[in-house]
């Protein structure tokens, strides 16, 4: 693996920067929800971790950490993605899942940053956000090699697919709330204009200048 802070892998293309998931707003209900998932998954996988992580600029940290015995992440732990040689850097690099059974028998991973943790087994997947943009990833690890079964990865891919429906469904609601906001906006204006103005109140049509306000033909 490359060592640390230097990029060997081409990052063309893909965005580095704030994404359109950082932007939306993340409420409690959500937020716990997610807590379960990653709860349920490492409980079910048999695995001491679980996690989701999330893109922040050019930093990957961890957003959500299964409650589970060993589990050695922290919520707020971050490393620079870049050649930092984890298994999320090659997910998001590649869009796609990866499952690492024995990082130390695997010349390609044999050095990642993980296995000072001890975590020796990997499998994750990317989250995609509503933009487009990668959010992060939701993985597994485990101390020991793990070959991972196949009813697991469905498993994890359900989750991910039922994070993703939740960033949609943020983004969703973020963007009726803008609507909402300009609508206000827009109609504070109009009432201001109604006091200058001589403005019909049911059809919102100006009254000519001069005119008699009984002619219909004078709005």
């Amino acid at each position: 693996p490359p060592p640390r802070g230097v990029c060997t892998m081409d990052y063309e293309g893909m965005r580095m920067g704030p994404t359109g998931a950082e932007s939306l707003v993340m409420d409690a209900e959500t937020l716990s929800s997610w807590q379960g998932i990653v709860d349920l998954m490492a409980e079910i996988c048999g695995v001491p971790a679980g996690l989701v992580m999330r893109i922040t600029g050019n930093d990957i940290e961890v957003f959500v950490s299964s409650r589970t015995e060993g589990n050695p992440y922290h919520v707020g732990d971050a490393e620079t993605l870049a050649g930092s040689g984890l298994y999320c850097e090659h997910v998001i690099k590649t869009r796609a899942p990866l499952h690492v059974p024995d990082a130390l028998s695997d010349a390609t991973w044999r050095r990642n940053p993980d296995i000072k943790l001890g975590m020796i087994a990997y499998h994750g997947h990317p989250i995609v956000a509503p933009s487009g943009d990668l959010f992060g990833t939701i993985c597994v690890l485990d101390t020991k090699p793990r070959v991972l079964e196949l009813q697991y990865d469905k498993l994890i891919e359900s989750f991910k697919q039922h994070i993703e429906q939740d960033l949609e469904s943020m983004r969703r609601a973020q963007e009726l709330e803008s609507r909402n906001r300009d609508l206000t906006a827009a109609m504070a204006r109009i009432q201001a204009l109604e006091g200058v103005l001589p403005i019909c109140q049911y059809c919102k049509k100006i009254r000519l200048q001069g005119a008699d306000e009984a002619d219909p033909k004078s709005w």
